[in-house]
């Protein structure tokens, strides 16, 4: 059976059991303590809590996921950087009898065995889980057969997701000796000082992962020879005269980390220093890493991208659509890196000699030839060497001050005491930032601003030159926007509050629990610390005056007020 039968499969069982069927959540979530959606449950969190779910009180899914903590694991064969999780949900509707019933019904459907389970077994805190134990036991399970084992806290309590939310016991089902399903019994909250409560509604939060499961039902000895990676291990045989073998993780590697990036960058994340950007860009340049040691040629990350769209884009439409930008992004980071990457290498066996590497090394190697500092630790461990990780961090964080006072000083007075023109342009640069997005679509993300009382500069995610004509509507957009005579409104309320209310937030880590937000009539919401004119007529007229390149997919305009 292939993996998109499975999936509709599951899909259909469930809709089948009266669940409405809900599309796959964006892999950025709404919770702003964690950077990637890396479970179903995520978009359904606040439905376990006092939130009424729109969808009704039963529903399932199959979820786009990411997880950072597998990165260093991938090439075994099981862990994964992005994967699909099946999952059913229950908010306050049936729980622990009718999930275990629903799971072992449908795994029926597919003649899988179990091989045991485990449940709860209880601590200090929380009690065992007894229910769970006894509906096993209504299926034929049971301690004396060695196929219902009690677990500790460790491996059958799960969540919360972020800092906090709901929790509770888990029951994990096993095929083959490898976990395929964990039912999640959602009875407690926990909050950010680990303290729980119960809960008001019980609710169940099932997961199983796509790839684990096809492995087994295609009965394959690993993920990556199921129909969800075969094809681009294929492609890399194909393309470049090499044979893959059980036991090369090279290939694997290079398999994940590309699906990984063309779900990345089709979310419209790009390669850069921080945060999510940054986790794209060490799992580009690792693929890339790991090409070189297989002498794979320049470009080799692109057929494979083209691999990777041609298997989801019946499932999921956002890789199709995105599909030039995704290569485009992905050829610039390629590109970029490999100009480094030989000298960075010669650079880090010169210091390697030595056998350990302080953390200003490994910062020279970061900052000057584009090495994660995970790479060169990996680098090392090859080579049994040690890295000064504390260090490294320490000249980090150092540049980063350095860096920010330039910023700040860049920004010369955009505060209380701004002069009245550069409120306007900074009034100006929120209507610029709308009209991008309009015509060069949401894939837009502010990369950063200088404002003076001459001029402005706004720094935006896009991997092309604009063209002559795109320029003019952007510009043509702005100044119909002054000319309406919008008011510009500024309200306050939480970050969590801003963001479900459509307002813009590109630098989250700025801000404080409360937080300004500034519309535009209904043309442009931002979260911003001001200052702002109260209409848009204030503007007079928008030129742009220059476009530019300011970095890899980093796009650079300039302009005035007349």
């Amino acid at each position: 059976m292939s993996s998109k039968e499975l999936r509709k499969k599951f899909l259909d069982f469930f809709k089948n059991k009266d669940h409405n069927i809900v599309k796959s959540s964006s892999l950025l979530p709404n919770d702003s303590s964690v950077l990637f959606t890396t479970a179903g449950m995520q978009q359904f969190k606040e439905y376990y809590l006092d939130k009424k779910s729109p969808y009704g009180n039963k529903v399932a899914s199959c979820q786009k996921c990411f997880r950072t903590s597998d990165i260093e694991e991938v090439g075994d064969e099981r862990h994964l950087t992005f994967f699909e999780m099946l999952g059913n949900f229950s908010f306050g509707d049936y729980f622990k009898k009718e999930a275990i019933y629903f799971a072992k019904e449908f795994l029926d459907t597919l003649n899988l065995k179990i091989d045991y389970v485990t449940v709860f077994e209880g601590d200090g805190e929380i009690q065992k889980d007894v229910d769970s134990y006894n509906v096993w036991k209504e299926l034929g399970f049971s301690e004396e057969k060695n196929n219902l084992i009690f677990k500790g806290r460790d491996e059958n309590f799960w969540g919360p997701t972020g800092e906090e939310g709901p929790c509770g016991p888990t029951t994990e089902i096993y095929i083959n000796g490898i976990e395929i399903w964990n039912l999640v019994f959602n009875e407690y909250f926990q909050d950010k000082n680990k303290k729980l409560t119960l809960l008001k509604k019980k609710g169940v939060d099932t997961g199983m992962g796509l790839e684990r499961l096809s492995m087994i039902v295609q009965n394959k000895p690993t993920i990556f020879e199921t129909d969800l990676f075969l094809p681009i291990i294929k492609e890399i045989e194909n393309q470049f005269n090499l044979k893959y073998e059980n036991n090369n993780y090279y290939f694997r590697i290079i398999a994940d980390h590309i699906k990984s990036a063309v779900f990345l960058i089709s979310e419209n994340i790009y390669p850069s220093n921080i945060e999510r950007g940054y986790i794209l860009r060490r799992l580009i340049r690792r693929a890339i890493r790991y090409g070189k040691l297989m002498n794979l040629p320049s470009g080799f990350l692109l057929p494979l991208a083209k691999k990777v769209i041609e298997i989801y884009k019946d499932v999921y439409c956002e890789i199709k659509l995105s599909e030039n930008n995704i290569l485009t992004v992905i050829l610039n980071e390629e590109e970029k890196f490999e100009k480094t990457l030989n000298k960075g290498l010669k650079q880090f066996e010169k210091i390697a000699e030595k056998k350990e590497i302080t953390g200003e090394e490994a910062f020279h190697l970061y900052d000057t030839y584009g090495f994660p500092i995970e790479l060169t630790k990996e680098l090392a461990d090859e080579k049994n060497i040690k890295v000064d990780i504390g260090g490294f961090y320490n000249f980090f964080k150092k540049h980063q001050e350095v860096s920010r006072k330039g910023v700040e000083a860049k920004f010369g007075g955009i505060g209380k005491n701004a002069d009245y023109n550069a409120t306007r342009l900074h009034t100006a640069t929120h209507l610029l930032q709308s009209a991008l997005r309009e015509v060069l679509g949401e894939s837009v993300r502010q990369m950063g601003s200088d404002i003076n009382s001459f001029r402005l500069r706004f720094d935006f995610s896009f991997p092309r030159k604009l063209t002559n004509e795109e320029l003019q509507k952007i510009e043509g957009i702005v100044n119909q926007k002054i000319k309406e005579d919008l008011e510009v409104k500024r309200e306050e309320m939480s970050y969590e509050k801003a963001i479900r209310s459509g307002a813009l937030s590109f630098f989250k880590e700025k801000y404080p629990p409360k937080v300004s937000v500034y519309s535009i009539g209904d043309f442009s919401k931002e979260i911003c610390a001001g200052p702002h004119v109260k209409k848009t007529s204030e503007l007079k007229k928008f030129k742009i005056i220059k476009e530019e390149s300011s970095g890899a997919n980093i796009r650079r305009i300039r302009a005035v007020l007349e």
